[in-house]
């Protein structure tokens, strides 16, 4: 049995017994019921998540995948594809908005080269770099962070989707066991708390087209600006996604069953979202939180939970991006952001944010004193 099928077939419906415990906890600590609003969603959520009476998220990763694309060479971003290079090369050296956002939630950032198109140092930093470099199977303590790169580049950058496969079926294997074990590792090394990001120039157009593939939106409905488009820039955008669906065969049908979540990631997909999916299931395996970064993420989430309908439970929408079908994305993973900050960065930017909440969450279901330890009169 492969490595994709073990781990889906270790991802259980969270126990709502779990929910049960955890409300009547919540009810009993020092507020009026629901008062902490969404807070006591999360916490309870945390406790069916982990099967745990005390559920644990301060220890923190934030997993960004890099890759290319080759339907950039359509031109529906605004930026070079060399920008995708010069960016990991930022991350790398701590520069980045997910590098300052990681240090201030106390996040392990772990950067990978899953399908970058330009040349990247090998797995050691220069000497120059100024950020902390562990051994992979450590952990920073909470309220510090580190920077891990890693290189597992199947390919430099996909082909161009709207022309042919993106990718073979055995790469989109790949990218998803990549991502899988990537977090296996992070997990065993103590991670409690899992978030997603990315990297990739052009990355909007495939992950609008798996939105689209996935949800039987139509592609101008959930196509937005990416980088900054013009309008004529998002017309052949738009133009250059339907083209690709046509090819493939997954033009948009509501009417219509969700097809192959692999054959669509193979087809119009890239190498870093099937990592993230991958991020996504092993996590939901080891009954770990994934906190969802934006776009990109959530259309991992569609791969993965195309895959395992189960891994949907496991997940955190951290925010509602800015991009317009980041929206059908979280209606059907059935998700609620847990912020609204009109961010469209990627990175893992959001997830970094939504972390605080979500580590808050945690913190009210442990420390609050309940009335009885706190000697406060009930509600009448």
């Amino acid at each position: 049995m492969d490595k994709l099928q073990q781990t889906i077939n270790r991802i259980r419906t969270p126990d709502p017994a779990a929910a049960t415990r955890a409300q009547a906890r919540l009810d009993s600590l020092t507020k009026p019921p629901g008062s902490l609003g969404r807070l006591e969603e999360i916490a309870r959520r945390l406790v069916m998540i982990t099967n745990a009476e005390r559920p644990s998220v301060a220890r923190k990763v934030v997993i960004v995948m890099a890759g290319d694309h080759g339907v950039a060479e359509e031109g529906v971003s605004a930026y070079p594809q060399e920008v995708t290079t010069q960016m990991v090369l930022n991350f790398m050296r701590g520069g980045a908005a997910i590098n300052v956002l990681a240090r201030h939630a106390g996040a392990r950032l772990v950067v990978v080269d899953i399908g970058v198109k330009g040349e990247l140092p090998s797995m050691a930093p220069p000497p120059s770099m100024s950020f902390p470099s562990p051994s992979f199977s450590s952990f920073s303590p909470a309220g510090s962070a580190d920077t891990e790169f890693l290189s597992r580049r199947i390919a430099s950058g996909t082909r161009n989707c709207a022309r042919e496969a993106a990718m073979t079926r055995e790469q989109s294997l790949r990218a998803i066991q990549t991502g899988i074990e990537i977090v296996e590792q992070e997990i065993a090394s103590g991670a409690e708390l899992v978030g997603t990001g990315d990297m990739g120039i052009a990355n909007t157009t495939p992950s609008s087209a798996i939105v689209a593939a996935m949800t039987g939106r139509p592609v101008e409905e959930i196509t937005g600006r990416g980088t900054g488009l013009d309008g004529a820039g998002l017309a052949r955008k738009v133009a250059v996604i339907q083209r690709a669906l046509q090819l493939h065969g997954l033009t948009p049908d509501a009417s219509r069953s969700t097809p192959d979540a692999l054959e669509v990631l193979s087809k119009v997909g890239g190498f870093e979202i099937g990592g993230l999916a991958g991020v996504i299931l092993g996590a939901a395996a080891a009954r770990r939180p994934v906190v969802l970064d934006g776009f990109i993420s959530g259309a991992a989430a569609l791969i993965a939970t195309g895959l395992a309908p189960q891994a949907a439970a496991y997940c955190f929408a951290a925010h509602r991006s800015v991009e317009r079908g980041h929206g059908a994305a979280l209606e059907k993973l059935g998700l609620e952001p847990v912020l609204d900050l009109d961010l469209r960065l990627g990175e893992g930017t959001g997830a970094a944010l939504a972390m605080h909440v979500i580590e808050a969450a945690a913190k009210v279901y442990h420390e609050m004193a309940t009335f009885g330890e706190a000697g406060v009169s009930e509600k009448r």
